[in-house]
This record gives structure tokens, sequence and C-alpha cells, in this order.
């Protein structure tokens, strides 16, 4: 039975709570399930299978003409707050004429917007969606703010700022078909609203006014067809998220004798930002060089550079199976997935010093035309980033790049010796990882996300493990993880920057900037971050580089947590 403003039925844990407010014209299922303190508004869709729970965090608010579709779940927070558009504070606040659709799950403290779409399957949890947006199938929104009017692909994960900030802009024909997806009917008349049958929750209502309601898109409107017979989900997620962080995404191809020269042909322009056009023309790139080496990576069009590439075939991959094995080489603060899973497992003979993800990080380098480098350097002049070269590497082979490193580990023993690649193209080093350090402790150390190596640092001695992005502080001091990825944004010729945030402000992403620290000398940013931690004592503080050239910021880093 179809019910207009029907709570649920009292639970033990409901009693004392506040009733829900229900429009008289809102077009409650009899089957949804409403505890609490709940807001629902004029001609607002309570579809069959809903759970909206105030029990925790309240109050909860649904704005006029939005409708919450089957087995969406609505819950929050005991602590957590987001400011509604009336100025009065809930723990989730959902806008106007907006669809959160079948089986989303909306966790409070979150927030969003008048004429916003939620797709099937996604999640939101401490986060802000602005006005116009929509939220593709399959998404993962995480203590981060959308700006209003923002696209994100199915199966993005967006869970820093920087990503949401990249996400490209609702387009025309994403409108169009939300219109198509939600249905063109009208909102529920009173006469369906007092009928038994079940059949009628099917309307759901939308509005063709002046503002369109943006509620999916047409991007990822074949997004389970988008994973064809050549491409592997690993290079269908890269693809989302070059796209989802704003890159335009760019494929070329070279045969066995071009790969080992670095000679690669570009295959033709792929023009459009739609996840389904990239992966048709990839798929169109792999099928016409069957038998050759295939990559694709981003382009960065602000900065104008290249950013995460990333092999999708190779010659021994099957012709009608999936990419066998992917590598990926990641540029500075620009990585959307994780190297280490990609490399190929195959072993190599006579390693017997170096660890075997080493060998690992060796083999993909070569693969994708990067030679190698080496340098060493002793505990002080580590301390001062003053490496020397060890013995330049001219080979191309495995083996061969092995054995030239294991030899530079043994004319060095005692000292920390790092591997890197070295893109001849382009004349630059990618992938630093220390493979040896004094204390005899071998194998990769490369956090996931940069190009830098947290290392141990006479600056302050770290008091924990520190996780990618996250890392401690003890007793007042800068954590090791922090000083060296200070030492790394400077040396790559960024500027630090620091910020901060009560739990509040936290939660809704709401950071203050420290002071500006103007200088680019380490001793005198870290003293600056000091300070900030100081002043700022039992609040959130994170760091990040300033890239002054294409005015973005890079590898952002809490290193204080209340």
């Amino acid at each position: 039975m179809v019910v207009q403003s029907a709570a649920a039925p009292p639970t033990p844990w409901s009693k004392s709570l506040a009733q829900p407010k229900i429009h008289e014209s809102a077009y409650v299922h009899s089957f949804s399930n409403i505890v609490g303190e709940v807001y629902i508004g004029a001609n607002v869709l309570i579809a069959p299978g809903t759970s909206i729970r105030a029990d925790e965090g309240s109050p909860f608010y649904v704005g006029d003409g939005s409708n919450i579709q089957d087995g969406v779940v609505i819950h929050g927070m005991e602590r957590g707050r987001v400011l509604g558009d009336d100025g009065k504070e809930y723990s989730v606040w959902i806008g106007r004429n907006t669809s959160i659709t079948h089986m989303a799950l909306i966790h409070g403290p979150a927030y969003v917007g008048d004429d916003c779409f939620i797709g099937f399957r996604s999640t939101l949890f401490n986060a802000r969606v602005g006005k116009g947006s929509i939220i593709m199938m399959h998404v993962l929104i995480q203590d981060v703010e959308i700006p209003p009017g923002k696209y994100v692909p199915s199966g993005s994960i967006i869970t820093t700022q920087q990503q949401a900030d990249r996400l490209p802009d609702v387009q025309a024909v994403d409108v169009d078909f939300a219109a198509q997806l939600v249905g063109g009917h009208d909102a529920p008349q009173a006469g369906q609203r007092r009928t038994e049958s079940a059949a009628r929750v099917a309307p759901v209502r939308t509005e063709r006014g002046p503002v369109s309601p943006v509620e999916s898109s047409s991007r990822s409107s074949q997004s389970l067809e988008m994973i064809s017979s050549r491409l592997s989900p690993e290079v269908v997620d890269q693809v989302r998220q070059l796209l989802a962080q704003g890159y335009r995404v760019a494929a070329e191809h070279a045969d066995t004798r071009r790969f080992q020269t670095s000679s690669w042909h570009t295959c033709p322009p792929i023009q459009s930002t739609r996840d389904s056009d990239v992966l048709s023309a990839l798929e169109a790139c792999v099928n016409e060089h069957a038998g050759e080496y295939v990559r694709i990576y981003g382009v960065d069009t602000k900065s104008k550079r290249r950013v995460g590439e990333f092999i999708i075939q190779r010659p021994g991959d099957s012709a009608n199976g999936r990419s066998a094995s992917s590598g990926y080489s990641g540029s500075s603060y620009s990585s959307p997935a994780s190297s280490a899973s990609s490399y190929s497992s195959s072993s190599v003979a006579g390693s017997g010093k170096l660890a075997p993800d080493v060998v690992e990080m060796i083999r993909n380098l070569i693969r994708q035309g990067f030679y190698i480098g080496s340098e060493h350097a002793d505990t002080r002049r580590f301390q001062t980033s003053s490496w020397h070269s060890c013995t330049p590497i001219r080979a191309n082979r495995e083996g061969d790049a092995i054995a030239a490193l294991e030899a530079c580990m043994a004319d060095h023993a005692g000292e920390y010796v790092r591997i890197f690649g070295i893109d001849p193209k382009a004349k630059r080093r990618v992938g630093e990882a220390i493979i040896q350090r004094p204390n005899g402790k071998n194998g990769a150390s490369m956090p996931s996300g940069g190009s830098y190596t947290p290392a141990p640092s006479s600056y302050a001695p770290s008091n924990g493990q520190g996780k990618s992005y996250s890392a401690p502080v003890s007793q007042g001091r800068l954590s090791s993880e922090v000083v060296d990825t200070v030492r790394q944004l400077l040396a790559q010729g960024y500027r630090v920057a620091a910020e901060h945030a009560d739990t509040r402000r936290f939660q809704t992403s709401s950071w203050k900037t420290c002071a500006p620290i103007s200088g680019n000398q380490e001793q005198e940013v870290l003293a600056a971050l000091e300070q900030c931690l100081s002043e700022n004592s039992g609040e959130y503080v994170r760091l990040y580089g300033v890239d002054t050239k294409s005015k973005r910021r890079v590898s952002e880093l809490i290193i204080q947590r209340p």
C-alpha cells in the first residue's frame, strides 16, 4: 500500500525519537522505512525498500520534487553536521529536484545540492555535492567537496580535493540523458497517492524548466558495454581516473624494434572526453596494431605535459583476450592508479641481492622504454640530498641492468642506494625508489601517489609507519616522512604550503590557510610548518606542494590530527 505521510512503525531504538515531518503531497511507499527527525518536502517520492534513519545523526532534509528510489539508504553519524540552504545544521541535506537512484548510500555528514543525480550504488560520506552535479554509477565520494555542475564518471573514487577540483563540467548531452533515465512523468496526483497499487510508485518527477535537472549522464550510459574483450578492467579504470581528473587520453604504439629505442608512433587523436568514446578509440588502436606495444597516457592541457603512462598491450598478448599485463609509469603526483600491482611477476635469473619488488620495478621501467639510473649517498650526504651517480647503466636488458645495480650496491655497502627511470625523450627521471639503506634493509621504498622517496632523516625521529597521505607528528617535531616529503617537493621545484581545519571544518572540507611560506630553503619551510602546528594544536594540519607554473596543488599530506 502507498500512503502519503506515514512513517515507519516504532522500533525499540526509535520510540523516543522525533517523528518525521512529511508534506501531504509527498509520495511515500509503505515498504519504506523513515525513522526520526526527517523533513520531507512537497512532491517527494520515496520508493519501496528505502531506509531513511535519523536515529543517530539527525536531522535529515529532503527537498521538494526530489525522489529517493528503491533500496536507497540514508543514515548519519552521531557527530558531524553540514549547513543546509536554510542556514541550519543537518546530518544529511538533499536539495530540490534531486534524484538518489537505486541502492545508493548517503551517509552523513553529507550535503547534496539542488538538481543533482546520484547514480546506482554510489556512496557519499562526509562530502558535499554542489548544485547540478552528476554522480554516475558505483562512485565513492568521501571527505571532499564536489563543485557545482561537475560530472563524476562511473567507477570513480574521489577522496582528495585535488581530484574533485579537476572533474569535468556537466554537458548538455548529460542533462538529456538524465531526463531519459529518470523519466518525464509529472508528480503523482492526489488520486494516485491514495491508490493501493504499488505499481504507481514508478513515476518519478522530472521538471523541465529554466534550470534542467541533472540526474545522470550519457557518458556512462554504456558503462557495462565499455569493458570490451580487448581492454582489461584495469585499463578501463585507468581511463576513467584520467578523465575524472580532467586529463585528455592519448595512445601510441611501437613494434619491438621501435619499443627498444623508445620510438613510439601516435595513434589517431582522441578528442572526446566521454569514457565510452575513449575506450572505443583505444580498442580500435589495439586492434589496428595487434602484435605491437600500445600504451596510453593522460594529457594535462593546462601545463602541456603527459602523465600516467600505462602499457595496455604487449606483443605476447592474446588476440582474443584481454591485455595480458599492464605496466604503469607514474609521473610525479599524477598517478591515478597504483603501479605496484601492475608489475609482471615473471622470474629473473641471477638476482641474489635485489629484493623481488625492486626486480619487478626494473622490469617495468625497461618494458616501458626507460633507461635505469642509480646513485648512492652516505648518511651525511643523504641528509643534504647530495647524491653521487653510480656507473652509468647502458644496458636495456633486464639481466644486465640488475647485474649493474648489484655491483653498485656491493661497491657502496653501508650507504643509501636508489634507482630511477630515465625518460630519454623528455630528459627527465621518473619513479625514484631507495633499494639499499645503511642498516642493510633492502627493497623498494616509494609511496603511492608520487615519485618522492620517504626515508629516515636526522631532523626528527619517526614514531610510526606513515601511510599514504597521512604522516605522524612526534612530540611537536616533524616526522621523517614529513621532512622527506618537504625535501622532495622543494627538489622538484614546488612551493610548500599548509592549511588547517578543526573537526567540524574537516568534515565539510573547509580548510583555512596557514601563514604563507615564502622561502624555498628546507629549514625555513620546516620551521614554518612547525609554527603552523603549534598555532593550530588539536586541529588537522596538512601540507601540499604548489606548482607555480600550472597554478595547481600536488601531493596533499596530513601531518597532524586532533
